[in-house]
This record gives structure tokens, sequence and C-alpha cells, in this order.
């Protein structure tokens, strides 16, 4: 069984910085590569950005300049610096990883976070 966990969402003000973090944890073999993704109101599940095992990285282009994904191999973590937030990147933020579990017979599954609400405005 694996789990992931979402944490640092909450209200910021336009211009604003916040930074979202998201743990795995279970019966965990290898972690391929993670991402964000995020649900606006009455809106579709979009990605934000990605990070392969070997640190390569993927961004929307909404978010280019002002998002930077990173890792924490060691602590089976996941990380969203964002910056210079605007109202338009108000969402539930969900992290995803691809998951090699000894629970799976070590086969590769997508799990996916609860979300974290990030609201931006003034």
């Amino acid at each position: 069984q694996v789990q992931l966990v979402e944490s640092g969402g909450g209200l910021v003000q336009p211009g604003g910085s916040l930074r979202l973090s998201c743990a795995a944890s279970g019966s965990i073999f290898s972690i391929n590569a993670m991402g964000w993704y995020r649900q606006g109101p009455g809106k579709q599940r979009e990605l934000v950005a990605t990070i392969a095992s070997i640190g390569s990285t993927n961004y929307a282009d909404s978010v280019k300049g002002r998002f930077t994904i990173s890792r924490d191999n060691a602590k089976n973590t996941v990380y969203l610096q964002m910056s210079s937030l605007k109202p338009e990147d108000t969402a539930v933020y969900y992290c995803n990883a691809g998951v090699s579990s000894y629970s799976t017979n070590y086969r590769l599954f997508n799990y996916w976070g609860q979300g974290t609400q990030v609201t931006v405005s003034s």
C-alpha cells in the first residue's frame, strides 16, 4: 500500500509565494516520475509540472518562470515552489507519483494524493 500526502496549501495574496510538499509512504520499492496537477472551479484537471527520476522537469506554459518542481529522493518527497501567484492559480493541487511497490510485485502504478487547496485572492 502506498500513500501520498500533500501539505502547504492555503490563502495567499496575488504576487505571493507558497511551497507545496507531497510525501510518499508505504511499501515503496522505488519511485519513477512525480508531478503536480491542479483543478480549478468548474475546470478539468490539468498538468502543472513533472519531474523525472533523473531530475529533468516539464512545466505547463502558464506556470513557466513562476513555479519550480523539485524532489528529495531520500525523503520520497516532491515539492512545488510557487511564486508570483495569480488569482488564476487558484485550484486544488494534487500530487502524483509512479511507484513500484512491494505490495504490487514491484510493478509500477500511479498514485494520487488527496489534494490541497490553494487560493490566491486579495
